[in-house]
């Protein structure tokens, strides 16, 4: 087994410039922002002047330990007079590019996690490279739906489960800005969805998971990772196709080691993953690590 570094290829609307001190700067399209990050321990290259010359705006959080923090943590944005609420990007594609509209959230996201660039065309080239006609993609924990938009792009059947109703929506503005249509919106629980189409016998031939650290279903429902994933990908590994089929896990936990997906995955499916740590590549020399991947395709 070999693990693997993954970042995505450079584009011209993202950049990450600069790292540190729990804190990161990054270029979204004509804005830079200045967002925590708590893996971010070293010191920064630029000086702190550079950075606020730099920053459209910039998201504090409400609490004094800016090394261990949890996505239900609010904070705040300070907002420079020429960034808007929300902006649109767009990410570049052998065969066309795809727009993604980003917005300012109450908890310091944006809309997209840039990392996730090379999943994005591993989706895109590997269903463009089947011969299968709509091939049925699964995107679980989905988000604002770029790995769906990926997916409709290129051909899929797309059905895009998630628990927050706003994040489905935004998802929604994202397939129209792309004069794209039809993807299926499931506002429920990710692994409640997929006991039922598992009952159902339906089949996939791609399941992307994304699933987060903890977390609360549309009824309440108690979602925390090392308690779920097993039980999640087991279920899913009765969805999957067993040819022209794709399979993607992404982990944000801190300190969950990408060893954990592959023994779990492993457990479920015969194959040999492909795995390893999802980092950013800095203009600064200080690469910045979020998270892990595994994948397959059979």
């Amino acid at each position: 087994m070999n693990l693997k570094l993954l970042h995505p290829a450079s584009w011209q609307d993202y950049q990450l410039i600069d790292s540190g001190e729990g804190e990161k700067l990054e270029r979204f399209g004509k804005y830079t922002l200045i967002r925590p990050e708590p893996q971010a321990i070293w010191k920064k290259v630029l000086s702190d002047d550079e950075w606020q010359k730099l920053a459209h705006a910039r998201f504090d959080r409400e609490q004094k330990d800016k090394f261990r923090f949890s996505d239900d943590v609010k904070g705040g944005w300070q907002r420079g007079k020429d960034m808007p609420e929300s902006w649109n990007v767009s990410y570049p594609l052998p065969d066309r590019s795809i727009t993604l509209r980003l917005a300012l959230t109450s908890f310091g996201h944006v809309g997209i996690f840039p990392e996730q660039g090379e999943n994005w065309n591993f989706i895109y080239n590997t269903v463009k490279s089947w011969n299968t006609a709509n091939p049925r993609i699964l995107n679980l924990f989905a988000y604002t739906g770029a790995a769906s938009v990926m997916a409709k792009a290129a051909g899929a059947d797309v059905t895009h489960v998630d628990a927050s109703r706003p994040g489905i929506n935004w998802a929604n503005q994202n397939m129209q800005l792309n004069d794209l249509a039809d993807i299926r919106w499931v506002y429920e629980d990710a692994l409640k969805f997929v006991k039922r189409e598992v009952k159902r016998g339906n089949k996939y031939n791609g399941i992307i998971m994304d699933p987060p650290p903890y977390g609360r279903g549309p009824d309440g429902e108690k979602w925390t990772l090392q308690e779920k994933l097993d039980e999640l990908v087991q279920q899913a590994s009765e969805l999957l196709e067993k040819k022209n089929a794709f399979f993607i896990l992404s982990t944000y936990a801190v300190g969950l080691s990408s060893l954990v997906s592959v023994n779990v995955v492993k457990s479920h499916f015969n194959v040999t993953p492909e795995f390893g740590e999802f980092f950013l590549k800095s203009k600064n020399n200080r690469d910045l690590p979020m998270g892990t991947f595994l994948r397959f395709n059979v």
